[in-house]
This record gives structure tokens, sequence and C-alpha cells, in this order.
């Protein structure tokens, strides 16, 4: 586990270092503001998806006997008390929880089961990532309704040295991938909620440095 964080921290920081360049290179360009909503930035917003190795607190109300920690196999399979073989990956939180219920209720009376994950090992695809200026640039696990101002608050806010107003969200891939202008010293520093806009699976958000 620890060779697979310090795998992740080097991608990131080499993904910081290119993106950042490319932000630079946008300076001049004038970009169009941040969607406002999920169905205006070409797709709804989707559920985070479990994936290998990500680590799921599963909670069994009324039956603390059954409630565990477990870590996703690389097969995707979880095994828990009573649930010896399951397929974790690929589903979301809410539907692994029903298919553990729909498993205990044999042993169970009327199980209700909640599944959170704790900690995530997934692809670029299923994470929030915030790099440059933010106190902790780091890659958070989308979580359905997420916006830029959970994204902050995530992260620990901006650094003294931001210039929040030139942060830019990059979103999609290859020919689809466009460049948005969010105004994150309006929405953190003034309280302009207006600023606040969603975000999406593998959206990027690069905060510059202050050019005093």
């Amino acid at each position: 586990m620890t060779k697979l964080v310090e795998i992740s921290r080097v991608t990131i920081v080499g993904v910081a270092a290119i993106l950042l360049s490319a932000c630079s290179s946008i300076g001049g360009e004038k970009l169009a503001a941040a969607p406002t909503t999920a169905t205006n930035a070409t797709e709804a917003s989707p559920d985070y998806l479990i994936g290998p190795l990500d680590q799921l607190e599963i909670f069994v109300w009324r039956a603390p006997e059954l409630s565990t920690n477990v870590t996703v196999r690389p097969d995707g399979r979880i095994s828990t008390p009573l649930v010896e073989d399951m397929v974790a990956s690929g589903k979301t939180p809410s539907t692994l929880s029903r298919d553990l219920e729909a498993a205990l209720i044999e042993y169970v009376k009327s199980p209700e089961v909640t599944v959170i994950v704790s900690n995530f090992s997934s692809t670029f695809d299923q994470q929030v990532r915030v790099l440059g200026e933010a106190q902790q640039p780091i890659a958070l696990p989308y979580q359905t309704g997420m916006t830029v101002l959970d994204v902050m608050v995530a992260v620990g806010g901006l650094t003294e040295f931001a210039a929040g107003n030139r942060a830019v969200l990059i979103r999609g891939k290859g020919a689809d991938k466009k460049s948005y202008r969010v105004r994150l010293d309006d929405l953190l520093r003034k309280g302009n909620i207006s600023a606040n806009v969603p975000v999406l699976p593998g959206d990027v958000i690069l905060v510059p440095e202050s050019a005093f």
C-alpha cells in the first residue's frame, strides 16, 4: 500500500507540472465561465463507482458483529461476515449496500446496510484533482452533487499566494477537452455564491500563483 501511495504522489506531481505549464499558456486566452449546472456540463452528474483497493466501511444497523472495514481486492471482490465473496468494483456504494442487504436477509431480519468509501484508489476519471496554490493539492473521490466549494473545503482553501480568480477548471479528454474560468477568490474570500459551480468526475482545477 505504501508503494501505491508513493506512486500516486509521484503521478500527481508529474501531472501538476504538465498542467500548470499548460495553464500558463492559457494565460491570455479568454475562457468561458464554468457551467452553473451539471446538465449544462454535457452530461448528468454520475455517482462514484467503487474500484479495486478502495477501503470501505460497512455498517449493518443493529448488527455490529456484521459491521466491518474491508479493502476491495484486486479482483474487485470483498468478503464480509456471512458474505464470503461479493463483487464490489464497478458498483456505487448504495448499490453495494442493497446487494449486501439481499445477501444478509437470509440471516438478519430486514437488514439495513450502509457502505462508505473511507479511502480510495480509483482511476483519474473517478477523481476531482486540485493542483497549484491550494493548501493541500490532492485528488478527491468524486461524490454526487459535488461543487467547487466542496472541493475547496476539502483541500483547505487557497494559499496566500493564490490567484483564485484566475483558476482554471479543465474538463474532458482529447478533442473534447474544455477549459473554464472559475472565480475562487469571489467564492471563498467574498462569499459570492454565484461563483460556486458543479464539478464532474475527471475534472482538474488549476490554481495559479499571483504575479507580484
